[in-house]
C-alpha cells in the first residue's frame, strides 16, 4: 500500500470533500479521486458513500481512519524526529499566528532575521483559527490563547493588553454618558465563530447588552470601521497608533493575555526550529513596551 494514498484518504476524510482535499493536497480534483478508487480497489472495499453533498466514511472507512490516523501519526513523528538531527538551521518552518502579530510585529523584523539565516525559509500562516501541530499544519505557534492538548511545549514569552478604542470624531458626536462608558455608543464585534476570541468574551461578559452595529470576523477590518467613526472596538494597545484613536474603557480597566510560543515537543531540537523560537522570543520581549503601553501624555481618557 502506498503511504500517499492514505493522505489522500485522511484529507477526503477530514473535509468531506474532493475539492477541499485536492486545495490542501495541491493537486487536482480528478488525481484526488483517482487514488480514493485505487485504494479501494487495494482494500476490497467501499470507504465512502458518495453524495451530492460530500463524501462520507463507511463503516469500513471508519476502521481504516483509526489506522490511518496512526500510521499518519508515526510518520509524523519520524519526520520531526528527522528534523531534530539537522544541526544546520536552513528548511521551511511553518509558523501560526493573528494576522496583526505577523503584520506589525514578526514581519518587520525579518530582515535582519535573514541576515543572520539566509537558509530559513519563514511560511506564515495567519488565522484566527488554531493550527493542529500535531498534524504539522504548523511547526510553531504565536498565540495569545494557550493550547490545553497535544504533545507540546510551550512557553510564554510577554503579554498583550487591550483598552476600548473609539475614533476622536466618534467620541465627539456621542459624548461620555456619566458612569456609562458605552451608554449612547454602538459597538463593533466579533461574529459567533470567533466567541472565543478574549475580546469577544469580554465584550459578551462584560457589555452584554451593548448596542451591536457592525459585526465582523477580522481585527483589521474593526479597526478601520473604528477609526470610519461607526463605534467602538476592543483593540490591542500596541496597534492603536495614531492620534485619531482614543482610548474609552483603558487598559488597566480591561485585560491582559500572555503571548504563547508553542511547538511540538519532538521539534524543539530542530536547529531552523530553535532559530525562529529564539527571534520570535526576543522580538516579542524587546516589543513588551508596545505590546502593553498606556496611554501617551496629552490623550484624551474617559473618566
Amino acid at each position: 500500500m502506498d503511504w500517499n494514498d492514505l493522505r489522500y484518504f485522511l484529507a477526503v476524510a477530514r473535509t468531506t470533500s474532493l475539492t477541499q482535499a485536492a486545495a490542501e493536497l495541491k493537486v487536482s480534483q480528478s488525481t484526488v479521486s483517482r487514488r480514493i478508487l485505487e485504494l479501494e480497489d487495494d482494500l476490497g472495499v467501499a470507504l465512502f458513500q458518495r453524495h451530492q453533498t460530500g463524501y462520507f466514511l463507511t463503516d469500513e472507512g471508519r476502521e481504516v481512519l483509526r489506522n490511518a490516523e496512526q500510521v499518519e501519526d508515526s510518520i509524523l513523528a519520524l519526520e520531526r524526529g528527522a528534523a531534530g538531527l539537522d544541526k544546520d538551521p536552513s528548511g521551511v518552518v511553518r509558523l501560526a499566528t493573528s494576522e496583526n502579530l505577523a503584520t506589525h510585529l514578526i514581519i518587520p523584523a525579518l530582515p535582519a532575521f535573514r541576515e543572520r539565516y539566509p537558509g530559513i525559509c519563514l511560511e506564515i500562516i495567519t488565522s484566527t483559527v488554531a493550527a493542529e501541530l500535531g498534524r504539522r499544519e504548523a511547526d510553531i505557534a504565536l498565540r495569545v490563547v494557550r493550547p490545553t492538548r497535544g504533545n507540546l511545549t510551550v512557553r510564554s514569552v510577554g503579554h498583550m493588553t487591550y483598552s476600548v478604542y473609539g475614533s476622536r470624531d466618534y467620541l465627539d458626536r456621542h459624548p461620555y454618558v456619566e458612569g456609562e462608558p458605552l451608554g449612547g455608543r454602538h459597538f463593533i464585534a466579533w461574529d459567533d465563530s470567533h466567541a472565543f476570541m478574549p475580546a469577544a468574551a469580554w465584550l459578551t461578559r462584560e457589555h452584554p447588552g451593548c448596542k451591536i452595529v457592525l459585526v465582523t470576523s477580522s481585527l483589521p477590518s474593526q479597526i478601520a470601521a473604528v477609526r470610519a467613526g461607526l463605534g467602538l472596538a476592543v483593540i490591542p494597545d500596541f496597534l492603536a497608533v495614531g492620534d485619531d484613536l482614543l482610548p474609552v474603557i483603558p487598559s488597566e480597566r480591561m485585560f491582559s493575555n500572555k503571548v504563547w510560543l508553542v511547538t511540538h515537543t519532538d521539534l524543539v531540537a530542530s536547529a531552523r526550529v530553535r532559530a525562529i523560537m529564539d527571534f520570535l522570543a526576543e522580538r516579542v520581549t524587546r516589543a513588551k513596551l508596545d505590546l502593553s503601553r498606556s496611554a501617551p501624555t496629552g490623550w484624551r481618557t474617559e473618566p
